[in-house]
């Protein structure tokens, strides 16, 4: 069993005995409280979801640009031709090309957070599945990153857009900022986030739809949230 540092166990001795949820603004005020790191700790949500993730028709899953970012910039590719390659660049991506950028990524380079493609170039991009499929880099008509909007999406990622799915556990994880943002953004990017989830509920769902909700920081216990 691993041993608890005196750090987490003075953290955890700040959470509800009971271990309620708390309301949102609560629980953010209080996970500010655990920001006693030499680093800006990433915040994270969870969102356990009354979701069959077995059935195809219960994935829950798409992206969303939050009101304040995340606090960190993406690095972004793009696969496309012509005038395309032009609107990326100008956008902001850090990296544009085609079959050139195939080859790289086959050899195994991966230095980038989001791949974006025209749908033009998903001959191209097709092979790559079983290198970007695992790590979530495959780009998706769902997830909005296989498009012609090029330019529009390129600034959408670089502002901070999060892509979510659920896991096979029913849970939905996103990155919703950092410790050091004010409490309120905080709390109008997490509001963001939750709404956004509510409106994916699958028709074929019966019964409760969001089950919980928990916040947490990168080196914080998870704190409950009222759903």
């Amino acid at each position: 069993m691993a041993k608890v540092s005196k750090r987490m166990k003075a953290m955890e001795a700040k959470l509800p005995k009971t271990k309620e949820a708390l309301p949102l603004e609560k629980a953010v005020n209080l996970l500010k409280e655990f920001n006693t790191t030499r680093f800006d700790q990433t915040v994270e949500i969870s969102m356990r979801l009354g979701v069959d993730p077995k059935q195809a028709d219960q994935i829950v899953r798409g992206s969303v640009v939050l009101p304040h970012g995340i606090g960190k910039s993406l690095r972004v590719l793009v696969f496309a031709k012509g005038d395309k390659m032009s609107e990326a660049t100008e956008a902001g991506a850090d990296h544009v090309g085609g079959a050139d950028l195939a080859e790289k990524i086959k050899g195994g380079w991966i230095d980038f957070d989001v791949c974006i493609a025209t749908p033009d170039m998903m001959g191209v991009v097709g092979p790559l599945g079983r290198t970007l499929g695992p790590r979530g880099l495959m780009p998706s008509p769902k997830a909005g990153t296989v498009t012609m909007d090029v330019a529009k999406t390129v600034k959408e990622y670089k502002a901070g857009k999060v892509e979510f799915r659920n896991d096979k556990g029913g849970i939905v994880h996103g990155v919703v900022g950092k410790l050091s943002f004010d409490a309120d953004k905080l709390t109008e990017n997490i509001m963001s986030f939750v709404q956004y989830v509510n409106t994916l509920k699958p028709a074929t769902i019966k019964g409760v739809y969001v089950k919980s909700i928990c916040i947490s920081a990168t080196m914080s216990p998870g704190i409950q949230v009222m759903v």
